[in-house]
């Protein structure tokens, strides 16, 4: 099981994206799964506790991404969801740990690692 969630949801040639408040990096919505968790429950969860408003319709699992992060050498262990739909507004739950959420467009972003995987692979130039 992956250690964590990520959720790709793409309309009008935008992605919703949140900004890590630490380094000011922009990610994919999600966190890390707890114990006894499944990889859908902790989305779920994570959205909810992220960006209480927004609404999300079915969830398909894109894949599951493992690897390490060359610069850190810290491991990444991702199940990536996709949706089709959603919408609400972008209202931040989490302010210590989020400070923006957007629907942005991906090329001249600063983004977490495991986002410039998602990034390349979903969305080629």
């Amino acid at each position: 099981m992956a250690k964590s969630s990520k959720l790709v949801a793409a309309k009008n040639g935008r992605v919703l994206l949140v900004r890590r408040r630490r380094d000011k990096l922009w990610m994919f919505p999600g966190g890390r799964r707890r114990v006894g968790e499944s990889e859908r429950k902790c989305l779920r969860r994570e959205i909810k506790e992220e960006l209480p408003k927004l609404k999300f319709g079915p969830l398909k699992l894109w894949k599951e991404v493992k690897g390490k992060n060359r610069r850190s050498g810290r491991k990444m262990s991702d199940a990536i969801f996709l949706t089709r739909t959603a919408s609400g507004r972008l209202k931040i739950g989490d302010k210590k740990e989020i400070d923006k959420a957007a629907w942005c467009k991906l090329r001249r972003l600063k983004l977490t690692p495991t986002s410039r995987y998602i990034r390349d692979k979903l969305f080629p130039k």
